[in-house]
């Protein structure tokens, strides 16, 4: 299980600097490709969960990594936090599988570029996320660990409280933001 919140449209430089300054390491530098697997009637999505295929460029170690992942939101939008029940394997390559998914029946819904960077302080994970712009124009952090009061301790140290902070997913913030 993983327990996460998210700020959206951050300044970079200045998380990094809050960071640096309470000793977080960094952890990743990577460019990703995720490539989201649905069935044709949208149930995963629909039901808040994903199948997912990640094809990451390591920028630190100059690796190329693949991963298969489902995962399924097992909070609700009007909890503190998101809490996701989230099964991962590694890889050999990424089209082994795209044709596992696609023998299930499902089909790619979504191929999101990003730049993630990441830090470790207190046993949680901030992750700096920069999407491509079609997909989402601003920076935002996700802010995930095994401990709420380190998370909140985290969101703190950043400059922001719990009410900056939202368990909505990134397709939830979309639909909420092309309504307005």
């Amino acid at each position: 299980m993983e327990i996460e919140v998210r700020i959206l449209d951050i300044d970079i430089e200045d998380i990094r600097k809050k960071l640096f300054e309470h000793n977080a390491v960094l952890v990743k530098k990577e460019n990703q490709i995720n490539k989201l697997f649905d069935f044709e009637d949208g149930r995963l999505l629909n039901s808040k969960g994903y199948a997912r295929i990640r094809i990451i460029e390591d920028l630190i170690s100059n690796e190329s990594s693949f991963y298969m992942t489902v995962k399924k939101k097992i909070s609700s939008n009007n909890d503190k936090y998101k809490i996701m029940d989230e099964k991962e394997i590694k890889i050999s390559d990424s089209f082994v599988g795209e044709e596992i998914f696609k023998s299930l029946g499902l089909r790619m819904t979504c191929l999101i570029n990003r730049y993630r960077e990441s830090y470790k302080i207190f046993d949680v994970l901030v992750e700096i996320d920069v999407n491509d712009k079609s997909f989402y124009p601003n920076p935002y952090i996700e802010i995930e660990g095994n401990c709420t009061k380190n998370i909140e301790k985290v969101v703190n140290i950043l400059g922001y409280s719990m009410e900056d902070t939202t368990s909505k997913s990134i397709f939830d913030i979309l639909k909420e933001r092309n309504k307005n």
